[in-house]
């Protein structure tokens, strides 16, 4: 399939090999799980000419609105599961954020991403890697309202993905007024987010 002069392959259609659902982890505008035994998972992927550069942000930009095009088209569609966030999108829910950001509004951080309480009592995302190579931790006590702290968190995803990560430490404002550090783990694959 063919998508802004970018190539995608479409597997798991008969009469090729089927293809195995995924683990999810997160559901996003999905009262139910459909039965995986009634459910014939299709997976969209990049071609062989850009599997390369496939975590790209204009490769998965397009992945993206290929899929959401797909969705408008296809009826019998019922959801998207996007793998590096464990995640399972309905379909009206993915169409209209996807759309949104393909049309220059904000990343759809739920559902191209997730995020997860840790046991020592941080949120954090899942599925950024992907995008940006890192992942953001709220960490303690700025994560004691774990809702808060997902709002926080989708809102840093949005700027996150538009500038590629960090290097280094960077202080911003919150949606509060407070004033936040944000620095790198040691393995600089996670950004801890805190209060200066």
């Amino acid at each position: 399939m063919l998508r802004e002069g970018l190539v995608f392959d479409l597997v798991g259609i008969a009469p090729g090999a089927k293809v195995d659902l995924p683990v999810i982890n997160h559901q996003f505008d999905m009262a139910e799980m459909p039965d995986p035994p009634e459910c014939d998972p299709i997976q969209l992927m990049p071609g062989p000419h850009v599997s390369a550069g496939g975590n790209s942000v204009p490769v998965a930009k397009a992945l993206v609105g290929l899929a959401s095009d797909l969705l408008c088209h296809f009826d019998d569609l019922v959801a998207v599961v996007w793998p590096p966030s464990n995640s399972v999108i309905g379909r009206r829910f993915f169409e209209s954020t996807t759309s949104a950001w393909i049309s220059g509004g904000p990343f759809p951080a739920l559902g191209l991403t997730a995020f997860r309480e840790t046991l020592d009592g941080a949120v954090q995302s899942v599925g950024l890697e992907y995008w940006i190579g890192q992942e953001i931790r709220i960490e303690p006590p700025l994560s004691a309202d774990p809702l808060a702290a997902t709002r926080l968190g989708v809102r840093l995803v949005n700027q996150l993905v538009i500038l590629g990560g960090i290097e280094g430490s960077e202080r911003i404002v919150g949606p509060d007024g407070s004033r936040l550090l944000l620095t790198l783990s040691r393995n600089q694959k996670f950004i801890r987010v805190s209060r200066e």
